[in-house]
């Protein structure tokens, strides 16, 4: 690798390796083992990487960063207010809460795509300032219309003059922790149904469109994933499976006796059922890395930190999901004319796409998504602070997504997954380490928050930066050219140039 290829490198990731060196010094300074450190940033990934996630489709869609996920957050904390104050609980009240929370999160989304349309160019500012007005409307709904228009009687939500809800809900009897404590049983038994209905349908849908199927691959699949079922009968696997909590050195564990078989069944299936080619050396190394990764947990120091975290399994599915969702996103049609759309609107008219319907769609998509991800930080939290909850969201999401390397063109899942990580571990060890520095913790609240806008600033003004085109790079009309301006070597500025 050339110095001038390690030199670009390292500017384009200068923010990312900024903060790594933030987070060392940072824990360091903090006195705090990594016992206590790494098992709060996986609380807080889990709590957080969700709404990082929602910002990637708008940024590819060529509408900056999303600041108006506030307005999905609040869609969020409207379904989950009528929800808790109708009692609906556990699991069921969450997804109840979801399903509320979406069309109300659409509707938005529409309005915020319609408004942006209107104001191309401009969508940061504009998100950021239509989150302030839409602070105002929710305040109003809130303080007023709750228990003025609108009759509310629950002495436990509303303020004691009976107009108005309380500063603060807990959610301790409704939905705290409803997604985060749905037993491993129960994800793997949902999964098998809901994949033996997808391979149903799929085949009718094949058989009335009369397309080929694949007898061999659509049983084969079946018999695996009913042996993988059936595994759930053994007893051992089912004690095992009644958790709600993962280990992180079971989920380590497991993830490198996963690949292992994958590649096992990708030999199988190329040489038996598919008749494809197989790689052997893309295989050999996927083994050799998780049998490396395997070994490491068996340094004591590893060891102790792994058996300190439990990873809330559905939470983290969910969060694979939107991963998973965003990548396929892309590959479809869809996907292609939101990126076409964010690469050149003009290219986009030129090939025939709605780009005002695209773009609203990609809004759409970004505030459902942002409402889902507020609800599963607030099932976590445990608490609803019902006029500051959704404060924040947009700053922090955003900070964690730059933070990561992305910008206001470009992200991607790996950027939002890192950010989110550096983002919050800083936000784990800052007030401690400004603790044990200066002897007061709101120093390095002070930091972090200063960070946090610092990052986003700095990425603005890069944008606007980058935006600038200098007057002499502009190619010369032809006017200009034959009076002698703008480009004629013989006058002084084409001849300091």
């Amino acid at each position: 690798m050339s110095s001038k290829k390690l030199c670009d490198i390292l500017f384009k990731n200068k923010v990312g390796i900024l903060f790594v060196f933030l987070c060392i010094g940072g824990t360091i300074a903090s006195k705090q083992p990594l016992t206590f450190v790494i098992p709060e940033l996986f609380t807080r990934i889990a709590r957080n990487s969700f709404l990082v996630l929602s910002l990637i489709i708008p940024v590819l869609a060529g509408m900056g960063l999303n600041f108006g996920i506030v307005i999905g957050a609040m869609a969020a904390q409207v379904a989950i207010f009528l929800t808790t104050y109708w009692g609906f609980t556990g699991i069921a009240g969450f997804m109840l809460t979801a399903v509320l929370a979406t069309p109300i999160a659409v509707f938005f989304g529409f309005l915020v795509g319609k408004l942006f349309n209107h104001m191309k160019g401009a969508e940061m500012i504009g998100g950021l300032v239509l989150s302030y007005f839409a602070e105002g409307l929710y305040q109003l709904l809130f303080l007023f219309i709750f228990g003025g228009v609108i009759p509310l009687y629950n002495p436990t939500l509303m303020i004691a003059t009976g107009v108005g809800v309380k500063n603060t809900i807990d959610l301790k009897d409704t939905v705290k922790y409803a997604l985060d404590t749905v037993p491993m049983l129960t994800i793997i038994e949902i999964g098998f149904y809901a994949y033996v209905a997808v391979a149903v349908i799929s085949v009718c849908v094949k058989m009335i469109k009369k397309q080929e199927i694949k007898w061999s691959v659509v049983i084969t699949k079946l018999i695996a994933a009913a042996a993988v079922y059936g595994l759930t009968y053994v007893p051992a696997v089912e004690a095992f499976l009644s958790a709600d909590r993962l280990l992180l050195l079971r989920a380590v564990e497991l993830g490198c006796a996963g690949t292992l078989l994958l590649q096992l069944w990708k030999l199988l299936a190329a040489r038996l059922i598919c008749k494809k080619s197989f790689d052997g050396r893309k295989a050999a190394v996927n083994c050799v890395l998780a049998a490396m990764v395997y070994g490491l947990t068996y340094i004591p120091a590893i060891f102790k930190v792994l058996v300190m975290v439990q990873l809330p399994v559905l939470t983290y599915l969910c969060i694979a999901a939107l991963c998973f969702f965003n990548n396929a996103l892309m590959r479809t049609r869809l996907g292609q004319n939101m990126r076409t759309v964010g690469q050149s609107r003009t290219v986009a008219n030129a090939a025939g796409i709605n780009v005002d319907r695209t773009r609203i769609i990609a809004m759409i998509f970004s505030t459902v998504l942002a409402s889902w991800g507020q609800l599963i930080f607030l099932q976590n939290v445990g608490t609803f602070s019902t006029y500051g909850a959704h404060t924040q969201v947009g700053q922090f999401a955003i900070a964690a997504l730059l933070v990561g390397g992305a910008s206001v063109q470009k992200a991607n899942n790996k950027q939002a997954i890192l950010g989110i990580t550096l983002f919050h571990t800083l936000f784990i060890v800052a007030p401690l380490a400004g603790k044990e520095l200066f002897g007061d913790p709101v120093i390095g609240e002070y930091f972090r928050v200063f960070v946090s806008y610092g990052v986003i600033a700095m990425a603005l003004a890069m944008h606007a930066w980058k935006k600038v085109v200098k007057p002499s790079a502009l190619p010369a009309s032809p006017a200009e050219a034959l009076s002698g301006r703008g480009g004629n070597p013989s006058s002084g500025a084409g001849a300091s140039e």
